[in-house]
């Protein structure tokens, strides 16, 4: 190693918080949220300018006739709103929902796009924007050698290619302006199917809006539905109705932010309201600022009331000119909601009724609906028996009633809003949500999740038959169609030893640590070809995701090899996996015109602005102890003064809690952790039982027992950690640096959220193991976190909870802990640490708190996110000394 590269990785070190808290992570500048639309030959996406921009812009990713790839920018917020757009204003409630998406950009943040992919909406600073495509041919200079000796030869210098020409406009822009009270806030607009319409929520009301003509501003506003609250009086009260939004724990705990959901046809809205009076009313303050009042919000803590939640269906009319002419129907969605609390999820596929998931409060139950939408419009498309019945009841014919009593009485004659159960799950702890399930195929057979207990794998079904292998665990669903799915996985090597070809020829471990897309078919042929029952669709260990159409695809995730997201977009005809593979494989495709189009294959890279560390992390993979824990060992790179060192305190850095993986096959995940062991640590990450990727049986050996068996796993890793590290220096080449040596006699713990309440509760029930600690966002009472979270581990007996707890435990603490919280956490609220620190005095236990003003859940803050590493390390250090 040259003294030029040492001094370089020692700076990038040196620097790291600081361009860690100034890039968000190193994910400014990178492509996200891509969508494809139409076949999948073109795609949506976002994309700041550079590593230290927040403000994100719409892009187009897109292939010519040739094959050659284009990106087009859409939408810019800059060129929107100028100066505007990085000083950004927005709603309340957006910031809400993006707290609970964990969304840390500005500008264009989300998206909803046409079925056509013509029209895409969006807000920006409050305000509600349309994006429209069109496309135009343009002539273009031969720019690339082979091309252009091609052109000499026939004498052409330029070629004609059909280029997308975008156009944005404000919606509604004069109707805002004229009464912002009755039109704003503008949240989480979505676009009908078909084009012509918005729709979007106050919070209060559905808004409606016609897109009218692109310079006439003939755009209208219309509120089709609202909830209000008045008192015996008649005079506006507290209105805790809201219409439209996902309730709080929807988007925390279930990944369902939107609450309304447009009909295919475009011809129906199902929508969601609900009301928070039975909630607790929690206030959210600034002691910074003490006139600032404080801010109340209704919390749906443990053990007490969730927030009543109702479905509703209506059918809306158009006139000849395609505006809004009225609600023709609507009905109240009707299911048994005293017994299924929850709307977890919400499915609407082209051709068929929508699809609902609702759990029981416990989540140990829940029932796949299907609600009635056109089957109550088109009686025609029942069964003819059941058809005849329904014409002569509606034309007011005299029936016998006996002889379409079971027909009525069962339900069969649907009324517009009437459900009927298409399955029913059940589980002796949880049931855990699959994003993307339930769901119907286009031609109606219906894709279920299932937590297989006795195949010990999350499996999928499809009308109620399992038919994903055992050891392959389905963590979402990208695609449904009729031949097979599209899902991201989990193999588990002891259950599933066989792995694709593609795979094999590759090299690398796909296990728990990676999250691979892959495509199942129902009756497993797609397998015949290879040595097991999954098609891949990508081929390098990592975390991916992918977004695909009927010729193409867009797969974007991390890896152990690449410092930056990668986000490809791939063009093949239908069904060819195995080219998609083999591009996954070898970055590269045939040129063949795919079916049907003018179309070729075609594969690229979408550029990528992010910053990178500038170090790779020194990360050494082992699995600890009897649990065989997935494990992490981070130690000090080679230009590090703590390279030959014989041997370091010991930092365990786990979340270690239920539902969530660190150890995982991305370099992002372990760039925090080579700081610190360049700052004179060996890192360590284990994750324990509950931390999902293993199977069912794993998931649920922490119920009603998060405490006890998260702490024994983490003590188990350390106990276990000589070994491995001996293990692993045996087994290394014989030029290879060598692991430092772990201290046992210096071990300490950081973590935040789960992992801040793991850090504490180190510290107070094994000071003989745990020697300092570092809490961030601790949740030390689980009374005090939400339903949908709290009581799917620990049930609804009280007595789990205080056995759970740590704030009993403060009598017990004798070694150094720091507790760190923000005062505008309103996901884990500062209430946790306080009462923690409010114990700890009044047993007399010495201890640091360092509050943080205006800090969310996310610590949001550049100046705080930077000072907080260099903070922990310096009170570890004394601690350890």
């Amino acid at each position: 190693m040259s003294e030029h590269t040492e001094h370089n990785v020692n700076d990038a070190i040196k620097a790291f918080p600081s361009r860690k808290a100034h890039t968000l992570r190193f994910t400014s500048g990178a492509p996200r949220s891509a969508q494809v639309i139409g076949d999948g030959s073109t795609a949506l996406f976002l994309r700041s300018y550079g590593s230290e921009d927040l403000v994100t812009a719409l892009w187009l990713s897109w292939f010519d006739a040739a094959g050659e790839h284009h990106e087009t920018k859409l939408a810019d917020p800059r060129e929107l709103l100028g100066e505007d757009a990085d000083s950004e204003n927005v709603p309340a409630e957006e910031r809400a929902r993006r707290e609970r998406a964990r969304e840390g950009g500005t500008g264009i943040v989300s998206y909803s796009v046409d079925k056509a992919g013509d029209r895409v909406v969006f807000t920006i600073n409050g305000r509600l924007y349309m994006t429209e495509i069109g496309w135009q041919d343009a002539v273009e200079s031969v720019a690339d050698d082979e091309a252009a000796d091609e052109a000499a030869q026939s004498g052409e210098t330029e070629v004609t290619i059909t280029v997308p020409v975008a156009r944005t406009r404000e919606l509604a822009g004069a109707w805002l302006d004229e009464d912002p009270a009755t039109y704003a806030p503008v949240l989480n607009p979505r676009i009908a199917p078909d084009g012509a319409h918005v729709l979007y929520t106050t919070g209060s009301y559905l808004m409606l809006v016609d897109i009218g003509d692109w310079d006439a501003n003939t755009d209208r506003i219309t509120a089709i539905y609202g909830v209000s609250v008045e008192d015996e009086d008649g005079n506006p009260a507290e209105n805790t109705w809201k219409i439209g939004l996902a309730e709080f724990v929807a988007g925390e705990e279930m990944n369902r932010y939107d609450g309304f959901w447009w009909a295919p046809d475009s011809e129906h809205v199902l929508f969601e309201s609900f009301d928070t009076a039975d909630e607790p009313t929690w206030y959210i303050s600034d002691p910074a600022d003490p006139e600032h009042a404080a801010a109340g919000r209704r919390y749906p803590r443990a053990l007490t009331h969730n927030a009543d939640v109702y479905l509703t269906v209506i059918s809306l009319a158009f006139d000849e000119d395609d505006r809004y002419a009225g609600i023709t129907a609507n009905a109240d969605v009707d299911w048994d909601r005293e017994a299924y609390e929850y709307v977890a999820a919400v499915n609407w596929t082209e051709g068929h009724d929508p699809l609902l998931l609702v759990q029981n409060r416990r989540q140990s139950a829940d029932q796949v609906l299907e609600v009635a939408v056109a089957a109550a419009e088109e009686p025609e498309s029942l069964p003819d028996a059941v058809a005849t019945a329904w014409a002569q009841i509606t034309a007011g014919d005299a029936i016998d009633s006996g002889e379409v009593a079971g027909l009525v009485d069962g339900g069969n004659v649907p009324q517009l809003g009437a459900t009927r159960v298409l399955e029913a799950h059940a589980n002796d702890q949880w049931i855990d949500l699959v994003p993307g399930t339930p769901a119907y195929t286009p031609s109606g057979r219906l894709v279920c999740a299932l937590n297989d207990m006795e195949a010990d794998t999350n499996r999928l079904t499809v009308d109620g038959r399992p038919f994903t292998p055992a050891g392959w665990n389905v963590r979402e669903v990208l695609n449904v169609d009729d031949d097979s799915v599209t899902a991201v996985v989990q193999r588990e090597p002891d259950l599933a030893p066989e792995v694709p070809t593609a795979w094999s020829a590759r090299g690398g471990e796909h296990d728990a640590r990676s999250f691979d897309v892959v495509m199942f078919d129902y009756d497993g042929t797609y397998g015949s070809t290879t040595v097991c029952a999954a098609v891949p669709i990508t081929t390098r260990p990592g975390v991916w995701t992918a977004s695909q159409g009927t010729c193409g695809i867009v797969i974007t995730g991390r890896d152990m090899e690449h410092a930056k997201v990668e986000m490809t977009h791939v063009v093949v005809s239908p069904k060819m996996t195995d080219v998609v593979a083999d591009a996954m494989l070898h970055g590269t495709l045939p040129q063949t015109p795919i079916a049907g189009s003018d179309m070729h294959c075609g594969i690229a890279t979408i550029a990528n602005y992010a910053d990178e560390p500038g170090f790779t992390p020194n990360v050494h993979f082992t699995r600890l102890g009897e649990h065989r824990l997935y494990t992490a060992i981070i130690a000090p790179s080679a230009e590090s003064p703590y390279a030959h060192a014989a041997n370091l305190p010991v930092l365990m850095k786990p979340y270690g809690g239920p539902g969530f993986q660190q150890v995982v096959d991305a370099q992002s995940f372990y760039w925090e952790g080579q700081w610190w062991a360049d700052q004179g640590f060996l890192v360590v990450t284990a994750d324990g039982r509950g931390t999902t990727g293993r199977g069912p049986a794993w998931d649920r050996a922490i119920f009603e027992d998060m405490k006890d068996v998260t702490l024994a796993d983490q003590i188990e890793a350390v106990n276990a950690l000589p070994e491995a590290v001996a293990e692993l220096n045996a087994s290394a080449e014989a030029d290879a640096a060598a692991i430092p040596a772990p201290d046992l006699d210096k071990v300490c713990m950081i973590g935040w959220s789960y992992g801040g309440f793991l850090s504490a509760l180190a510290v107070l029930d094994a000071p003989n193991v745990f020697k300092a600690a570092c809490a961030g966002a601790p949740p030390t009472d689980w009374t005090l976190y939400d339903t949908h979270y709290t009581e799917r581990y620990l049930g609804l007996d009280p007595q789990v909870y205080r056995r759970n707890g740590i704030i009993q435990d403060a009598p017990k603490l004798e070694r150094p802990l720091m507790l760190i919280h923000g005062f505008a956490d309103d996901n884990v609220t500062i209430a946790h640490s306080l009462r923690l620190s409010q114990a700890l005095m009044a047993a007399g236990r010495p201890h640091t708190f360092l509050p943080l003003t205006g800090i969310t859940h996310m610590t949001n803050d550049a100046t705080v996110a930077e000072n907080l590493l260099t903070l922990q390390r310096d009170f570890l250090k004394e601690a350890l000394a």
